[in-house]
């Protein structure tokens, strides 16, 4: 049987004489770049009338634009290249012959085809995939960028105007930030907001939802894999999602979900800035901004040593704190609105709208799902009515039943522009007290005023501060 090294010197030995066969040309110089060699369709691809001659001469002045000079003094191959030759073109390749001992003791040359136009399919089919990577990679992009800009996060009452007010404070910054609200209030809308108007909106976005990952996958989608870390591991390894929002904005989805010990390993990477991907032991280094949010009572957690008080006061840097839709009363008109254009078009039916009952049925749920809650109801409503405007009646079907007599009822009658305007203040005083937790310095900072506005504005608003 032969071995592997009869082989290899088979293929060596038998390489110069396939390629003299197959190839348009070939030829062999020394050391000096001389011609020591030429197989017979050379020549004629050359007009030399008589190959003999040529033997000897140095290469530039049989072939003016060859490169095997090149191929003998560096020793480098030159694998694929277009040689012209008077008017016509050759495509070649040239390599270098060494000696036993490694040396460089000249170069043999290949015409592979005597016209480049034959290497058209060859090329063609190149173009293709450099086209198709590039779509792809375009297309990763566009997915990895935010949908969602602050015009998206619909209201214009007190409680939605702080929230986006505190939010674009935070945009200007790279500062951690927490966003606290119940289900369906827009954490993730809020929080692909301030991508999109900070430094890093041309960066990546990446969103993980941690409750929705199994706790054995977490730390691999969180710092990657290296390669071979284990059996049935990616060959090349993968990247985890701190690396691949390097440079943009990571948003960490239910973070009160995470256990203690991913906990740990997550502070180590905000405090650092690095980390080792899984069955490695090489540090990576990333500049990641980090969104959390959770509907949980982080704080509580803290309490009974279920969340790490180092990592919450890590992320806590800005805190936001979006407000369940019940305490959005003012803004039902313009997000039912919005809502329902919004489905009309996803579901290709003609604009519709929303009469002034059906706010005020709106109006009188708890909305325990919120902003999403409400958005499911209105599309049932929708694609179960008919009429161009969705009423009272068409929403009694789809919702639960309310009593009569519920407080909660939109007043659809009109009020002057000071009132509006100081109910609105009020809101937004109440609210800021109450997301300062009764510190009226801090309060002011976040309405943008002076503490000494802020106590004229609570006295002549007769706003209850304390209750606040």
């Amino acid at each position: 049987m032969t071995s592997a090294e009869e082989l290899r010197q088979l293929a060596s030995e038998s390489l110069l004489a396939h390629y003299a066969e197959y190839c348009e040309g070939a030829v062999i110089v020394d050391a000096a770049a001389r011609i020591v060699w030429m197989n017979e369709r050379y020549p004629e691809r050359l007009g030399i009338a008589v190959p003999a001659c040529v033997v000897g001469q140095e290469i530039e002045k049989v072939i003016p634009n060859s490169l095997m000079r090149q191929v003998v003094e560096t020793g480098r191959p030159i694998m694929l290249d277009i040689m012209e030759f008077g008017e016509a073109a050759f495509v070649v390749t040239r390599l270098p012959l060494h000696d036993k001992a490694g040396k460089v003791v000249g170069a043999v040359g290949f015409m592979l085809y005597d016209d480049p136009r034959q290497m058209a399919s060859l090329m063609a089919r190149y173009q293709r995939l450099r086209s198709d990577l590039a779509e792809a990679r375009k297309k990763l992009a566009e997915a990895r960028r935010t949908k969602y800009t602050f015009a998206s996060f619909v209201g214009t009452g007190a409680a939605c105007s702080v929230v986006k007010q505190m939010a674009r404070r935070a945009a200007r910054t790279s500062a951690s930030v927490l966003i606290l609200g119940e289900t369906g209030t827009g954490k993730e809308l809020l929080a692909q907001a301030i991508h999109a108007a900070s430094s890093r909106a041309d960066a990546s976005f990446v969103a993980v939802n941690i409750a929705a990952i199994p706790e054995t996958l977490l730390e691999a989608e969180f710092f990657g894999v290296a390669p071979g870390a284990y059996t049935g591991a990616e060959r090349n390894g993968r990247d985890g999602k701190f690396k691949l929002a390097d440079g943009g904005t990571l948003f960490l989805d239910e973070i009160g979900d995470m256990s203690p010990a991913l906990q740990a390993k997550l502070l180590r990477t905000l405090q650092e800035g690095e980390f080792e991907p899984v069955g490695s032991n090489r540090l990576t280094t990333v500049d990641v901004r980090v969104i959390a949010a959770t509907s949980r009572n982080l704080e509580k957690m803290v309490a009974d040593g279920l969340f790490r008080a180092d990592l919450y006061y890590r992320l806590n840097v800005i805190t936001l704190n979006t407000p369940p839709l019940r305490e959005r009363l003012e803004d039902f008109s313009l997000l039912a609105d919005y809502l329902v254009d919004h489905v009309c078009r996803q579901q290709g039916m003609p604009p519709r709208g929303i009469s002034a009952g059906a706010i005020n049925r709106l109006c009188r749920h708890d909305w325990p799902g919120n902003v999403r809650e409400l958005a499911n109801v209105l599309e049932r409503a929708l694609l179960m009515s008919d009429s161009d405007t969705l009423e009272a009646d068409d929403l009694e079907a789809v919702m639960p039943a309310v009593p009569l007599d519920s407080p909660k009822v939109v007043s659809l009658r009109p009020i002057g522009m000071a009132e509006a305007v100081a109910q609105a203040e009020r809101e937004a005083i109440r609210l800021a007290l109450r997301h300062a937790r009764g510190n009226k310095a801090e309060a002011a900072r976040q309405l943008g005023i002076s503490r000494a506005a802020l106590y004229e504005k609570i006295s002549a608003l007769g706003v209850d501060a304390e209750s606040a």
